[in-house]
């Protein structure tokens, strides 16, 4: 068969996490986003600490703009470090499922911090609430306007197998 008559795989709606598995994800994700949080945190105190800056807790804990500052922070490291270097965080390590492209590929770093980018959105994690609800797939807005997709890894690589074999024939 002719290279350019190849046709390329496309994720389907089949392949995509439920919603109890993106639940899944988000829960133990913010959990590890909490660990890092208070382990960055106290580096962060004690550099303060060490600096003389004794009110440093106080003054953070004052400061609404500090606090979403260094959360914000937290997410985009975590989910970059993960998501760029292994395509699943902690959470998809645990229910089984990877972010994809539309071609069920490891997303490019650029598009990984756009999606990153797009779950600092107010209200997005409510999102999956209302798509639950009307019984529509789980990809929230972060999903949606990096074109990614959260996919099963093994369905996914059953099909991609399938599907690839079927056009070495």
């Amino acid at each position: 068969m002719e290279e350019k008559n190849r046709k390329q795989f496309s994720v389907t709606e089949e392949l995509l996490a439920s919603h109890k598995e993106r639940f899944l994800n988000f829960f133990m994700d913010y959990i590890a986003q909490l660990l890092v949080f208070v382990i960055a945190f106290g580096i962060a105190d004690s550099i303060a600490q060490n600096n003389n800056n004794k009110d440093f807790i106080l003054n953070f804990m004052k400061n609404d703009i500090a606090k979403y500052t260094f959360t914000a922070a937290i997410t985009l490291f975590y989910y970059n470090v993960f998501e760029i270097f292994t395509a699943r965080t902690l959470g998809k390590l645990v229910t089984q499922t990877i972010v994809v492209d539309e071609y069920g590929e490891k997303p490019h770093h650029e598009t990984i911090l756009i999606r990153t980018l797009c779950r600092l959105i107010p209200f997005e994690p409510f999102y999956f609430i209302i798509l639950y609800f009307m019984d529509k797939p789980s990809r929230g807005w972060h999903d949606s306007l990096s074109k990614t997709y959260v996919v099963k890894k093994w369905e996914l690589d059953e099909k991609k197998r399938l599907f690839y074999s079927l056009q070495n024939k």
